[in-house]
């Protein structure tokens, strides 16, 4: 089985060719197109900056992709077609002309499959994706399926060296998803069931990340660059304030909260933690502020009291629920930090326990997670009827 897979739920324009043997699933092409220049200047993604990029880019990755690919003898070329999709097309111009040229000088190749990502998402950005996803199916006859994101880096972890894993061995399982715009704790009781047992009640972990480094005039991403900044510390010239020396950071007094450690339910919040990192940073003095030795020690603190919030509910859950398992998945599972002290733990507190984490490049936006998704779903579920396939920018998971 060939499976043609598109992702664009966030900043990146990600296209991705796979075939699957038996217990094999081969990632035979992949192209990302990243956004990261472009969303800095902002701190975060523009929604309206990031539609336009995933229109300009997503028919020429597609094309890319598909290049070398054998094309399917008697496929017959349909005007009628062509008609529909460019009145489904009819509001995306852009889109549309590109995708109506492609079609038109593309013949079809050997495709079993079509996956793309629904949601959860920036809408305008979801749409792209699926409004391609669903003129390439309906024009070339190929069945889709629609793919929950959140689910997408579930099942990666489920994907080892090209080669299917035996799911139900690892259930159930408590599956932490953290991300600029997720944070959630889901109990995975088999293949497609699912409980969201927790989740962020205001700003998720990946956007906190964002905005504290903003806070200590770091780039964008925040989580990367405040990692990045932590483990080049030994570089740093020692300053004269001497409380903040680089080598007595645990002794420094900067507490930051831990937001909702303590409480009884799986829920997270991390917006006082974000205001708590911008008053503490305001009140001191402007020689302390630009202080390389001070922004290091922050930014220590910051990654601590995220990845202790995120360890500790998750961890509880894992005893609660009595699960084989904990699972991790994206941007922020790449952290290396989170992942050191999750296997800390697990060794610490429990016996025989599954820790599944995906490589670090499919902790990110990725179409590999889609196509992987997009066929497992196909094969329990079947296909999707593509007329009815939507964008739903708060899709959530659920059995």
């Amino acid at each position: 089985m060939k499976i043609l897979a598109i992702e664009t739920s966030c900043d990146d324009t990600c296209v991705a060719l796979a075939s699957q043997k038996g217990d094999n699933f081969l990632i035979e092409k992949e192209v990302i197109s990243s956004q990261t220049k472009i969303h800095q200047k902002w701190g975060g993604v523009y929604p309206t900056a990031a539609k336009r990029e995933h229109q300009k880019n997503i028919v020429p990755i597609i094309e890319k992709i598909l290049k070398d690919e054998k094309e399917v003898k008697g496929f017959s070329f349909s005007e009628k077609k062509l008609a529909k999709i460019e009145s489904l097309l009819a509001k995306d111009k852009l889109l549309k002309r590109r995708l109506l040229s492609f079609l038109k000088n593309k013949k079809k190749v050997k495709i079993d499959l079509i996956a793309v990502t629904k949601g959860p998402g920036l809408e305008p950005c979801l749409w792209v994706g699926v409004n391609t996803a669903k003129s390439l199916s309906y024009f070339w006859n190929v069945p889709i399926v629609g793919v929950n994101h959140i689910e997408a880096h579930i099942l990666i972890n489920f994907l080892k060296d090209e080669k299917i894993l035996n799911i139900e061995k690892y259930m159930p399982a408590v599956c932490l998803v953290v991300s600029g715009g997720h944070t959630q704790l889901v109990l995975m009781k088999d293949l497609f069931d699912y409980q969201i047992i927790g989740e962020t009640r205001d700003d998720a972990a990946g956007e906190a990340f964002d905005k504290t480094a903003r806070v200590l005039g770091l780039s964008y991403p925040g989580g990367p660059a405040i990692e990045k900044l932590i483990s080049e510390y030994r570089n740093i010239e020692m300053s004269k304030f001497r409380h903040f020396d680089i080598s007595r950071c645990r002794d420094v007094e900067i507490r930051l909260p831990r937001p909702m450690i303590h409480s009884k339910n799986f829920d997270f919040s991390f917006s006082g933690l974000k205001t708590a990192v911008l008053y503490f940073f305001k009140k001191q003095p402007k020689k302390i502020q630009k202080s390389d030795t001070f922004k290091v020690c922050l930014a220590k603190e910051i990654q601590n009291a995220i990845v202790e919030v995120l360890v500790k509910k998750t961890i509880r859950a894992a005893e609660e629920f009595k699960v084989k398992s904990i699972i991790l998945g994206g941007g922020v599972s790449a952290n290396s930090s989170l992942r050191s002290a999750f296997k800390k733990e697990i060794i610490k507190n429990f016996y025989q326990m599954n820790f599944l984490v995906p490589e670090t490049k499919l902790s990110t936006d990725n179409a590999t997670m889609t196509a992987f998704a997009g066929y497992l779903r196909f094969k329990k579920f079947g296909k999707d009827n593509w007329k009815n396939l939507e964008a739903d920018a708060n899709l959530i998971i659920e059995s």
